[in-house]
């Protein structure tokens, strides 16, 4: 599992884009969004850049946690 940190994330909108991009790179990710803490814990296959990479191209930067 790996926390990322995504301060650009601030609405419903934001939280569902942030859920499609990683859903979209990893149908099988387990995604769970903490908004009020603008965090994603994320459990997937997936290099941890290679979503960093997927949140980007949709607008959000995110670092790990």
């Amino acid at each position: 599992m790996v926390t990322l940190s995504i301060p650009d994330m601030s609405c419903g909108h934001c939280k569902s884009a942030v859920e499609a991009a990683i859903l979209k790179l990893d149908p099988d990710a387990s995604v769970v969004v903490d908004m009020d803490r603008r965090r994603a814990e994320v459990v997937s296959t997936e290099p941890v850049q290679a979503i960093i990479n997927a949140l980007e191209a949709v607008g959000f930067p995110a670092k790990t946690a």
